[in-house]
C-alpha cells in the first residue's frame, strides 16, 4: 500500500519504480475495473496514487474505462475515476462509454470468465478504436 515513508531519496521501491515505468511508457491507458463502494477498487486507487508521486507518470496521456458489474456495470466507479483523472491530468475519451451489466440473460460471460456476447465485444472494441483514434490525436503529427 503507498506509504511514502517508503521513498528514500526521491526513488521508490523496485516494484513501483518498475510499476511507473510502464506507464510512462505507455502511449494511452486502458482502464478496465469492477465497482467497489460506488468507486474504483482499493488495489486501483493504491496503484494511481503510486503513480502520480512525482514525477506524475499519468500525466497528459490519452485514457479510456470499461467496467463490468451489477445494476449499473460499473458507472459509478468510471465517474469516479473520471474525477480523480482531473488531478492526474489525464485525458479520457468521452465517447463510447462502456458499462456492462455482467449478470443480465443472456449470459456476457461463460464459466471462464471469456466474453461471449458478440454484441458486447463489438461495443468494446469501438472503445479501443476511439482511445487508439485519441491518442493519436494528443501526440500529434509525427
Amino acid at each position: 500500500m503507498i506509504n511514502t515513508d517508503l521513498e528514500v531519496g526521491g526513488g521508490f521501491s523496485p516494484p513501483v519504480e518498475e510499476f511507473r515505468a510502464k506507464i510512462s511508457q505507455a502511449d494511452c491507458i486502458l482502464f478496465a475495473s469492477p465497482e467497489y463502494n460506488y468507486s474504483v477498487t482499493p488495489p486501483l486507487k493504491n496503484a494511481i496514487d503510486w503513480a502520480s508521486r512525482a514525477p506524475n507518470v499519468w500525466a497528459d496521456k490519452a485514457a479510456a474505462i470499461v467496467s463490468a458489474g451489477g445494476g449499473f456495470g460499473g458507472g459509478r466507479a468510471q465517474y469516479h475515476l473520471r474525477q480523480i483523472g482531473v488531478y492526474l491530468d489525464l485525458h479520457f475519451i468521452n465517447k463510447p462509454e462502456f458499462f456492462l451489466n455482467a449478470f443480465q440473460q443472456p449470459a456476457k460471460f461463460d464459466g471462464e470468465g471469456n466474453l461471449i456476447d458478440p454484441a458486447v465485444r463489438e461495443r468494446l472494441k469501438e472503445v479501443l478504436l476511439a482511445l487508439q483514434k485519441f491518442t493519436l490525436r494528443l501526440q500529434g503529427p509525427c
